[in-house]
């Protein structure tokens, strides 16, 4: 039964990536993206990585996918879009492609599939263990990082804020 939510999670993510890189309407390859966001989001979860999930699905899913939305409603991008690309550029996409082909291939070949994996710990993907880490182990970092994104996001509504003419 895991084996068949697997196979059909990730032939979902494969095609719909694909769908989203060849279709010619920006409106329906960010709905391939999103599907297949949300199909990773489910593989995350057969992985007992619960907390990753819902992170993935929050930020990618609903931030990042609204703000593409935004992006091509604001360019009416809703057509087909034609890109003229030089034979250079043709040329690398297709080196670069194969380059990754060969190392998705020498990756396979080198894989014994007859192992079963260790497991090592069995609450490494649940948020109450992630807290636990972030809050014991790395509380200063995660402080320091917490004040950077605060004095950053007060430096944005310094720079943002207008200035009043009319004194």
């Amino acid at each position: 039964m895991i084996d068949i939510l697997f196979f059909s999670l990730s032939t979902i993510a494969v095609v719909c990536s694909i769908m989203m890189v060849f279709h010619k309407n920006a409106v329906y390859s960010v709905l391939f993206l999103l599907a297949a966001l949300f199909s990773i989001a489910g593989l995350y979860i057969m992985l007992n990585a619960q907390f990753l999930a819902i992170v993935h699905v929050i930020v990618y899913a609903g931030a990042i996918m609204v703000l593409f939305l935004y992006v091509i409603m604001f360019l009416n991008l809703t057509g087909p879009i034609t890109i003229r690309k030089s034979q250079l550029v043709r040329f690398a996409a297709a080196l670069t492609g194969l380059m990754m082909f060969l190392i998705i291939f020498a990756s396979l070949w080198q894989t014994n599939f007859g192992e079963s994996p260790k497991v090592v710990n069995q609450n490494i993907g649940y948020a109450r263990t992630l807290g636990k880490v972030l809050f014991k182990e790395f509380l200063i970092p995660f402080e320091m990082t917490s004040i950077l994104f605060l004095s950053a996001m007060i430096g944005v509504v310094i720079f943002n804020k207008k200035e009043n003419t009319n004194a």
